[in-house]
Order: C-alpha cells, then sequence, then structure tokens
C-alpha cells in the first residue's frame, strides 16, 4: 500500500519540537506558504499535491536536527527550478534571508546550461551541486534527503525511469552518502535502488535474511542476554543493539564478490555504545574472554579512523551455537557520527576551532572540484565520481604514520599525488614497507609507503597516464605536462587533429584548416588554435569529444569547395533533374550517388564503419548489407542476380554523428547465474544503451546464450559496448552473428 504524504506541517513541527532545540518556527511557517502557494496546481506522478514533496523532504531534514535556514531551503528547494514565472533567487533572498538562498541555488538545476549533449548537461548539476557543497556542506545534506524521498516514491514513475534513477542513486547518491558518513540514508538509498535494479535477485537475498532470522531467532536473543548479564557484571554503562546486514550488503557480498550466504560472518551483529573510548577497549576484552575470536577479523577504527570519520571497534566472534556474529563497539557521539555522519558533526561542533577539523574532513571535495577545473571533462569528472571518491579504499601509512586513503587497486604514483602535486612530479621511485617496488605496483591495506624523489627529475613521464587509477593523480600529470610542455603540447596537439582531419579522404588547404579550428576553438571555449592544440597535447580534452565539431566546420568550410560540378558548355551535357521526393538515404551513397532509398538488412544489421554492399530489391528499394554477411556470400554465388549487387559505402556524417542511432545484434554466451542478466542490463544503462530487445536460451551444459538487439551510433560505439560486456564475470564471449 502506497505511503500517503501529508500537505500540512503539523508532523514537521512535531518533530522539531522534540528535538528540544530552538527553531524559529514563524520563518519555517512563512516558507511553507510561500512554498505552498508557489506549487499550487502542481502534481506529483503519484497524483498527490506537490507540496507533500518539500514537506516530506523537510521532515527528513529535521531527522538530523539540522538549523532553522536548512529546513526553510528544504521547504523551499524546488520552487525556483520548478516555478521560475513566479519567484527568482533574489525575492528568496529578499524574503528569507542570504543563508537559505544559497542553499536554494545549490540544490537547484541549472536550467540555463548551454550544451549540446544532455548528459552533459546533468554531469553539470552534479558538478554544480557539489561546488555548492564545498561552500556549504548543508547543500548535501539536503539534496540526499530530497533523493531519499524521491526514490521511497519511486514506484509512481514509468520503469525507465526508475531503472536510470535507481542507478544513478546508486552510482553518485548512495556513495556520496557513504563518503559523508551517512550510514543510515546510504543503506536504504542502496536497497531502494538494488530493489529496482535487480528485483529478483533483491527478493532471492530477502528470502534468504528471512529464513536465516528465523532459524536463529533463539540464538540472537539468548546470546543479547548472556551479554547483557556479564557486561552488567562488570559495571558497564551501556545500549545493547542488534542488527542484520541490509538487504544490499548481503547482496553485494553474494553476486559482486562471490561469496555464498554460508560465507557471510557478519550476516549479525551486536552493538554496544557505551560512555567512554576506555570503556570501548574494556567491553572489548570481556568479548573476547567470552567468546572465541575470527582471526583476521579485527578492525579498530576507533585508533585509525576512517576518512568519513566512522569511528568503531569491530570484531567477529564464534558463538555458543559456533555461529559466527560480529560485535561493533563504540561510545554515544561515535554511534551518532556512524549514523547521521558529517551531519552529526556538524550539528554539534560549532566553534572555529571544530569548523577547521570539518573543512579537513571535506578535503576531497575541494580536490574533485580542483581536479575537474583542469580537464573540464565530463566523463572525466563521471569517473572521478564513481571511482575515486566512492569505490572501496585501502587505508595506507606514510613514513610518519599519517593516513591516506586510496582508491583500490592506486598505484604508488596514485599515494604519491594524493600527498602533493610536487611529491609526484619529483618521484623517482617508491619503497612499500621498506623495500623498492615497480611504480605501477599497488599497496595494501596497512602498508607503509615511502616515494623516493629527486630534485634533478624531469617530471613525470606521459607513459603514467596510463598507469595510475585516480582521476586526482591524471589532471595533476596532465596540469604538469600543461605549464611545462606547452611547446611539445602544441606539436603533439597538430598531429592529432592532422589525423582526424585526415580520416574524411579530401585534402584542405592550410588557410582552411586554420578556419575549421579556429572556429572549433571559439565553440568549445579556447582563446586560440593553440590553445586548443595544448589541451589536446596534454590530454586534457580527447578529439572524440570535439570531432563532431571539426567534423560540421569541415562539411561547411571544405566540402562545398570539392563538390560543386564544373560548369557545362555542351548544351547536351545537361540534363533536365525531376524534382525528387525525400528519401531516407540512411546515411549511404550507393554506387556514388547520394539520397539513395534505402532499407537495412536484418540478417546482419551493418552500422556505420562496417564495410557494406547493397542489393537493388524488386519494389523495395535497395537493402544494405554487411559484406561480409552470410545472405552476401551466398547471394553473389548466384550469377543471375549478379547486376543487382552495388557498391555502397557510408557518408562522413554517418560515420561521426552522435545523434543517429541503427540497430545492432550481439550474442552473449556465458555461464548461468541468477546475477548475470542484471549484470548486462546495468552495464548497458550505465552506458546509456537502450535495449530494443533480449532473450535467452540453453547452451551445453550449464551455459545461457543470451541474444540483445541494442541502439548504437556507429562500429566504434558497438565495440565499446562489447569490450564492456565481455569485462562481465562469468561472459565467455561476445559477437555480431553474421545472420
Amino acid at each position: 500500500m502506497a505511503i500517503t504524504y501529508s500537505t500540512d506541517i503539523k508532523r514537521l513541527l512535531n518533530i522539531l519540537k522534540a528535538t528540544g532545540k530552538q527553531y524559529d518556527i514563524e520563518k519555517i511557517q512563512k516558507a511553507y506558504e510561500y512554498a505552498k502557494a508557489l506549487h499550487d496546481g502542481q502534481f506529483r506522478a503519484s497524483g498527490e499535491a506537490y507540496i507533500s514533496h518539500p514537506i516530506a523532504v523537510s521532515e527528513i531534514v529535521a531527522g538530523l536536527e539540522l538549523d532553522t535556514d536548512s529546513i526553510c531551503a528544504a521547504l523551499l528547494h524546488d520552487t525556483v527550478e520548478d516555478c521560475s514565472d513566479k519567484t527568482n533567487l533574489k525575492e528568496i533572498e529578499k524574503m528569507f534571508g542570504t543563508d537559505v538562498a544559497v542553499l536554494v541555488d545549490g540544490l537547484t538545476k541549472n536550467l540555463e546550461i548551454n550544451v549540446e549533449d544532455k548528459e552533459e548537461a546533468h554531469i553539470e548539476n552534479i558538478r554544480k551541486m557539489l561546488l555548492a557543497m564545498s561552500r556549504d556542506v548543508r547543500v548535501i545534506f539536503i539534496k540526499l534527503c530530497d533523493r531519499l524521498h524521491n526514490m521511497r516514491t519511486l514506484s509512481a514513475k514509468p520503469e525507465e525511469k526508475q531503472r536510470t534513477t535507481a542507478l544513478e542513486t546508486m552510482q553518485v547518491y548512495a556513495p556520496l552518502a557513504h563518503r559523508l558518513g551517512m550510514q543510515k540514508i546510504k543503506q536504504e538509498l542502496e536497497n531502494i535502488s538494488i530493489s529496482y535494479l535487480d528485483p529478483y535477485g533483491y527478493a532471492e537475498v530477502q528470502k534468504h535474511i528471512e529464513q536465516k532470522y528465523g532459524q536463529s531467532v533463539d540464538f540472537i536473543e539468548s546470546t543479547r542476554d548472556w551479554i547483557d548479564e556479564k557486561l552488567k557484571e562488570n559495571q558497564v554503562g551501556f545500549i545493547l543493539e542488534g542488527r542484520i546486514k541490509s538487504v544490499y550488503s548481503v547482496y553485494r557480498k553474494m553476486f559482486v564478490k562471490g561469496k555464498s550466504f554460508d560465507e557471510i560472518y557478519d550476516f549479525y551483529a551486536l552493538r554496544i555504545i557505551v560512555n567512554t573510548e576506555l570503556e570501548c577497549y574494556t567491553v572489548l576484552g570481556i568479548m573476547h574472554e567470552m567468546f572465541r575470536s575470527v582471526p583476521g577479523r579485527f578492525k579498530d577504527y576507533i585508533s585509525t579512523p576512517k576518512p568519513n570519520m566512522y569511528r568503531s571497534i569491530h570484531t567477529t566472534v564464534i558463538g555458543t551455537d559456533g555461529i559466527p556474529f560480529e560485535v561493533q563497539i563504540r561510545t554515544r557521539e561515535m554511534h551518532q557520527i556512524a549514523e547521521y555522519g558529517v551531519a552529526a558533526h556538524w550539528k554539534y561542533k560549532s566553534n572555529a576551532n571544530s569548523k577547521a577539523e570539518l573543512d579537513r574532513k571535506l578535503e576531497w571535495i575541494a580536490r574533485l572540484i580542483e581536479t575537474d577545473d583542469t580537464t573540464r571533462d565530463p566523463d572525466e569528472f563521471m569517473q572521478m565520481i564513481k571511482g575515486d571518491f566512492f569505490n572501496d579504499e585501502v587505508f595506507v601509512f606514510t613514513p610518519k604514520g599519517d593516513v591516506i586513503a586510496l582508491a583500490q587497486g592506486a598505484t604508488v604514483i596514485d599515494f604519491a599525488y594524493a600527498i602533493h602535486s610536487a611529491v609526484g612530479n619529483k618521484m623517482i621511485g617508491a619503497k612499500i614497507n621498506g623495500m623498492i617496488v615497480p611504480i605501477d605496483r599497488a599497496p595494501l591495506n596497512g602498508d607503509i609507503v615511502e616515494i623516493i624523489t629527486s630534485s634533478s627529475s624531469k617530471g613525470p613521464s606521459r607513459d603514467w597516464l596510463k598507469i595510475v587509477k585516480t582521476g586526482e593523480a591524471r589532471a595533476k600529470i596532465r596540469q604538469f605536462f600543461k605549464k611545462e610542455k606547452r611547446t611539445d603540447n602544441i606539436s603533439l596537439g597538430k598531429t592529432i587533429v592532422a589525423n582526424e582531419i585526415k580520416r574524411y579522404n579530401i585534402a584542405c588547404t592550410e588557410s582552411q584548416k586554420l578556419e575549421i579550428l579556429t572556429n572549433v576553438a571559439k565553440r568549445t571555449g579556447y582563446m586560440s588554435v593553440d590553445d586548443l592544440y595544448n589541451i589536446l597535447g596534454y590530454g586534457g580534452l580527447q578529439i572524440s569529444k570535439i570531432a563532431t565539431k571539426i567534423r560540421d566546420e569541415f562539411d561547411r568550410v571544405v566540402r562545398p569547395t570539392v563538390s560543386e560540378e564544373p560548369i557545362p558548355t555542351d548544351t547536351a551535357q545537361v540534363k533536365v533533374k525531376e524534382k525528387s521526393k525525400h528519401v531516407n538515404s540512411g546515411g549511404v551513397i550507393v554506387d556514388g550517388e547520394y539520397g539513395c532509398s534505402v532499407k537495412f538488412a536484418k540478417c546482419c544489421n551493418p552500422l556505420p564503419g562496417d564495410r557494406i554492399i547493397g542489393f537493388i530489391t524488386k519494389g523495395y528499394g535497395i537493402s544494405i548489407h554487411k559484406s561480409d554477411c552470410h545472405n552476401v556470400l551466398l547471394g553473389r554465388a548466384n550469377e543471375a542476380d549478379n547486376d543487382r549487387w552495388v557498391e555502397a559505402h557510408w557518408e562522413l556524417g554517418a560515420l561521426t554523428s552522435n545523434k543517429e542511432e541503427f540497430e545492432a545484434r550481439l550474442q552473449i554466451v556465458a555461464h548461468n547465474s541468477i546475477r548475470l542478466i542484471a549484470d548486462i542490463t546495468m552495464a548497458l544503462a550505465d552506458m546509456r544503451v537502450s535495449i530494443l530487445e533480449i532473450n535467452s536460451q540453453k547452451y551445453n551444459n550449464n551455459g545461457i546464450a543470451i541474444n540483445l538487439r541494442i541502439a548504437c551510433k556507429n562500429i566504434s560505439h558497438c565495440e565499446s559496448i562489447i569490450s564492456r560486456l565481455r569485462g562481465l564475470k562469468d561472459v565467455e564471449s561476445v559477437v555480431r552473428p553474421s545472420v
């Protein structure tokens, strides 16, 4: 049964009253009345009045015990975006103050972004949100509450929108909540997301959990009673809580890490909350006296906190029935920070020293913004979002004992640049635990890494760009080349552009090339052609990002001068052409002629970039096949039809267009597993690839053959999709079938 959300603020006011904090109720009431009036006549996909959404978001924000301005901003967060004809930021600032206006601005999508690609616009809005967050962390608290309510009500959206929103939540917002230490919100976002992305896998894990809990409920209760009695004997003041791992947490261990359900040792956990740090270690001793500990399953995050400020002791022990369970031990303040992360820290700490400490905890946001400013590459920005900051981490020590958090798989070069750009630029080698190691070595948890530097070093090698794993290191290396190697970069950039233009198979003069690149530089936001060459040379911009602009300018400047036919001098040469109707040429030139009506053969589904051939059908125009299509090989063996086969090749526009989409067929052979279809569909959703059809059939004993029809742009796009699918677990092969 769907939850119905209120359109008045009685419940919100009760939540605020229960916190015991002093709120400016009059200001909050005013924000509510203003938002309600602006959203009047607007409705959500569920049919509810739109005002129910900002009220629900405000209630979640109130649960974090944030301040009055945060509550007001939550109530007003959609007004500027959805009611732009009625209000604006200046009006919000006039009525509710600068702080509220700044928060609302950070939560408002940039409606004036002038980009050609919707995905790039989406990335620009994420960038804007993070920039606002770096200035005022309350922006992201409210945004996470907004996303949480949207996920709770996602069932009202169409299925495609559900999957897109769930995938974005899983890739950006849940990891962001994790990085901020807001575990309660993170877990709910993950659980809801996976229920939409893989409903069958979600249901299977949920069933396993319910069965296991039902079988062990007596063990849990008896263990709690025994621990309760023992702690009271030792006169420890405590709160004892029990928990079962979340559905997504179990799902991830089973389907991502390949563990069986019985291999999950921390399925059960008991949390003991005490008053002081000293009591944490006292309780740890009591637990190890009561139960046998599992070797290698002890973690002390009190002495070595996680970067998101999480502090607790974890130890896994064997219960009296031989059932392993985890014990988490922490103080009350540690527990608040474990549940609400930076939000709890922000709530409790308000003096200057604590603000400086909080700023240090959020340095990674500034690093992300700084790194992005170096490249302004949307794809790389999203890679950093998904990879550098939100993947699993390893904790590595400097020789002085400082902890550096690295993305899993990061190398010692990444470590050097994580310390400082100057360290990375002067690096000539590295030691791990006192031993010299290759520069592509990835340190492990707990390793002590020492970077060997030299003042005579000439700087990083361009090859390092292929070795490093983090966007931060990659951007700092590029920054070095941008500043120090401009002449070399320009030379390399010229070569890259020349190779791109060479693909068009039409020569152009130097003056034409200069005109083309001057216009491309202006369209891309660079002052000169040399600036464009420079950024291409040091890798700050990929040629693929401006290929469409180069093609457009090439077609405008060069192609008219080579496509003009000579003026006929003999009247016999003049042919009167009939007015032709618009036909679908599909971007194909047939027998030297543009604009021929074609259709693409379903037997081989040719893509721009494939070698192709045309067949003149009876009454259906020209059918375009791949040259190596099985039907072509058979058909050309029939001498009676030889004169019906015609030469065909792709127009330049079809090869480089990012707008036109073609149908492609793929066949995947894999080991059968519950997770397989979910992995495939998530990978395709991540690449923004539309699935037109999917079906499967048995293959050998434990194999499965999956047939896909997808939409893609050209052969290189298709090859990148195939490469991504081949990298999935259990996949043996991915091919484009010829029939």
